[in-house]
């Protein structure tokens, strides 16, 4: 592990900080995010991240995104998987952005909170609030909308195209569930097959650039990492990292070497991890400024926004070549799915998956039976011990 090179630097404006980043998936392209709580607006800022570093392309103002209980959020944003397409949520439209001017703006669906394109971009995927626990999927030349099954926070594209991963949260638990595309008017086919977490609020669902490690952070109770190995959903790695009242939700990035995991802290540091030799070395930063938010470019570098205004954009050490996998990342979706099959579209959820914690399988006949959990088992295992002891006739 050696240190960072800065390969461009440049000012975002000292007045209005970004606090997300989205780096296109293939193009050297990024958007960055800044909210005017006072104002009612969030920027949206469009770099060109190749040649010199990132130049400014393009910036617009968007209504300010709240949050079901009132509190502020970065607007929803997209890009398409293979087009220089942005695609953000402004009130009740949904803006495009293109390098050759604004796109007609298409409806956006009521309480949107995340957006997502399907891996093919034949389809936009809306998360939304509601009572309803539907989501929204969208044709993306008309806007027309179609009600799916509810998935929320964003999404998380295998590099493989094959599947995606994302979240069913509740107070109690949250599933990472994985999905196929091409479902009925392009909607996702949920799987069997998923992750248990402990109780809610994580991060969008992050595989690293070869899919061989799933990262998730969160909570809403603990800062907590969790990396898991793909196919298998062993668990690798967790751990509890400083809580920080100035909590960032956009920090996490995969570096274009295999396994090496960039944390941004909000004290201005950078932290490489090295999943599988479980080794982390810290990156300072000279001029001390705090970090606001992370993401890796499609060319594998890092761009980092902080407090200050400044943009930077930094190459990772990528080491010595890696040994050839055994298996591609088409190989490995197709194992996964081989072991897994579509949720039922009626019916809950829940009642039809099959997950794992990571370090052990929880079908839903032993879930039935459990009665036994200690105050150290997760939220989610007690909830559901509980009940049964008390259906069993055991004492409390």
């Amino acid at each position: 592990m050696t240190d960072l090179a800065v390969a461009a630097r440049l000012s975002a404006g000292a007045d209005l900080p970004v606090d997300l980043l989205a780096c296109h998936p293939r193009l050297p392209l990024a958007a960055g995010i800044g909210t005017d709580e006072d104002a009612g607006r969030s920027r949206v800022r469009v770099w060109d991240c190749s040649g010199g570093g990132p130049g400014e392309l393009a910036s617009f103002d968007v209504a300010l995104a709240l949050t079901p209980w009132g509190d502020h959020r970065p607007p929803s944003v997209a890009w398409h998987p293979h087009e220089p397409l942005l695609t953000v949520a402004d009130g009740n439209v949904l803006r495009r952005w293109t390098p050759g001017g604004p796109a007609a703006p298409l409806p956006a669906p009521d309480g949107c909170e995340a957006l997502a394109y399907s891996p093919d971009g034949r389809a936009l995927w809306a998360s939304t609030s509601g009572d309803d626990e539907t989501s929204a999927v969208l044709d993306p030349a008309t806007g027309a909308a179609a009600p799916a099954r509810w998935w929320d926070t964003g999404v998380g594209a295998h590099p493989s195209g094959e599947l995606v991963a994302t979240l069913v949260s509740d107070q109690g638990a949250t599933f990472c569930v994985f999905a196929r595309p091409g479902g009925e008017g392009g909607a996702m086919r949920q799987q069997r097959r998923a992750l248990v977490l402990d109780v809610d609020g994580y991060g969008t669902p992050l595989f690293g650039p070869d899919g061989r490690y799933l990262a998730l952070h969160g909570n809403a109770y603990l800062e907590t990492l969790d990396v898991f190995a793909f196919p298998s959903l062993r668990k690798v790695l967790h751990t509890r990292l400083a809580r920080d009242e100035d909590r960032l939700r956009h920090n996490l990035a995969f570096g274009p070497r295999p396994g090496t995991l960039w944390l941004a802290t909000p004290g201005g540091t950078l932290v490489e991890l090295d999943v599988a030799a479980r080794e982390a070395v810290e990156h300072g930063d000279p001029d001390d400024a705090a970090v606001t938010a992370l993401a890796a470019t499609a060319a594998g570098e890092l761009l980092v926004a902080r407090e200050d205004g400044s943009l930077t954009l930094l190459t990772p050490p990528t080491g010595d070549e890696p040994p050839s996998p055994a298996t591609t990342a088409g190989e490995d979706a197709a194992a996964f799915l081989a072991g897994t099959g579509d949720v039922p579209a009626d019916g809950d959820l829940d009642d039809h998956l099959d997950f794992t914690d990571g370090d052990h399988d929880r079908g839903r006949e032993s879930l039935a039976e459990a009665t036994d959990a200690s105050p150290d088992d997760p939220t989610w295992l007690r909830l559901r011990a509980r009940p049964n002891r008390l259906s069993a006739g055991h004492a409390d």
